[in-house]
């Protein structure tokens, strides 16, 4: 799909047109160590007297240890559907909880209209609370009871809470970016664990977005 089309639907999905119970699940990389333990058995000839001769055993063990990382599969986001307005299935997968701006809401599947219409929505293929990779949402901000009216307000520090049947993740704000809609980087996906809410900039319009970068809190 080319850059335009992936920012006319960017357009769509951000802005809505006119109208720790559980730990992080373990991605990372494995790490395999292979002990190998070699041992070496050396005799020494010896002559006492009488000319008996006797043998002296001297034992040497050697140890070497080897380690392989496994590179770790981030996730993949899929691209945006052809048809913004498509009738596909609302399917909530969990709840997004912004205490700062007196948020909350079920958090559904998806980034079409169709879906953000009801509520905050997780981009498809991007990671999932609590996994490893930037899980990436998109919200209104103008219409659809606005979720994300005031994320321009968020500040370093602030939280967000993201529950699934997995657990409560609570991540925290590290930063605001603003872009324009060809700014595709922002799904790209992290080794660390990340999150990542966008909406139209400024509210009511599709010229910009609004970028809130996240970071997970373990044992928050």
């Amino acid at each position: 799909m080319t850059v335009v089309a992936w920012a006319a639907l960017f357009a769509l999905a951000a802005c809505g047109g006119d109208s720790n119970a559980a730990t992080a699940a373990t991605d990372s990389a494995v790490v395999t160590t292979a002990a190998t333990t070699t041992t070496t058995t050396t005799t020494m000839p010896s002559t006492t007297s009488s000319s008996t001769t006797t043998s002296t055993t001297l034992t040497s063990t050697t140890s070497t240890t080897s380690t392989t990382i496994v590179p770790v599969t981030l996730p993949n986001p899929e691209d945006p559907p052809a048809d913004p307005n498509a009738a596909v299935p609302v399917v909530a997968v969990g709840t997004i909880e912004i205490p700062k701006i007196g948020v909350t809401k079920t958090m559904y599947e998806g980034i079409t209209l169709t879906t953000l219409n009801h509520g905050p929505g997780h981009w498809p293929g991007t990671a999932m609370p609590g996994h490893q990779g930037n899980v990436v949402i998109a919200g209104h901000r103008v219409s659809h009871d606005k979720p994300f009216r005031n994320i321009d307000q968020l500040v370093p520090g602030d939280q967000v809470i993201l529950t699934t049947d997995e657990g409560r993740f609570v991540y925290q704000v590290t930063g605001t970016d603003i872009v324009y809609p060809d700014a595709l980087w922002i799904i790209d996906q992290t080794a660390d664990y990340t999150a990542t809410l966008f909406a139209c900039h400024p509210a009511g319009s599709t010229k910009q977005r609004i970028v809130v970068h996240l970071a997970y809190v373990p044992n928050a």
